[in-house]
């Protein structure tokens, strides 16, 4: 087991060293999320002839966001704590793991049946088994590259000496925006054979 040492620096507190370290991360995150914009405008016509899934796009996007969030918090304060470890053998890191994919079980299948009631009210409905096998299948891939994003970032972030506090969030949320509309557009254009 490798709990990693907590007498290394993690950073600085100053608003400067903050900056200095983000903001060409932030720049270099600006340009990717533009693919995710691209790819949302090149599905113009499938979200004007299935308009429920517009309704889904930003609340998909932005749960697989929250998911990522989640971990890399929880994986952050783990790590200040001390008892951060990167070993397959660790069963904490494998409970965060369940926990993020039932809260993506969970909060994707609320999504699809409330889209399909919101759906239903507005005339522009999808079958819910349809919605659902699209939510889910979208949503447990996005959890996915969210965890794998997570451990990736707070571990890049904690061997470069910087404070994962300062990177992960951002670097997660971003990556996930955008593979979660590549996937989300992915799989509804495949359900549906547009």
């Amino acid at each position: 087991m490798s709990i990693l040492s907590t007498d290394r620096s993690l950073g600085s507190w100053s608003a400067r060293s903050i900056v200095s370290t983000m903001f060409p991360l932030l720049i270099v995150l600006s340009v990717i999320v533009l693919a995710a914009g691209i790819t949302l405008d090149r599905a113009e016509a499938l979200l004007e002839e299935y308009r429920v899934l517009a309704i889904m796009v930003p609340t998909m996007v932005g749960l697989g966001g929250n998911l990522g969030a989640i971990l890399s918090s929880r994986l952050s304060s783990r790590l200040h704590l001390g008892v951060a470890t990167f070993d397959v053998r660790d069963t904490g890191l494998w409970a965060n793991i369940a926990a993020i994919l039932a809260l993506a079980v969970t909060v994707f299948t609320v999504l699809a049946i409330g889209s399909y009631l919101l759906g239903l009210a507005l005339g522009v409905g999808v079958a819910l088994p349809t919605l659902l096998f699209i939510a889910l299948v979208s949503g447990i891939s996005i959890a996915v590259i969210a965890i794998v994003c997570s451990f990736g970032a707070t571990y890049a972030s904690y061997r470069l000496g910087v404070d994962p506090d300062d990177l992960t969030i951002p670097i997660v949320t971003n990556v996930v925006d955008v593979f979660g509309m590549l996937i989300f557009v992915g799989v509804s254009w495949v359900v549906l054979g547009f």
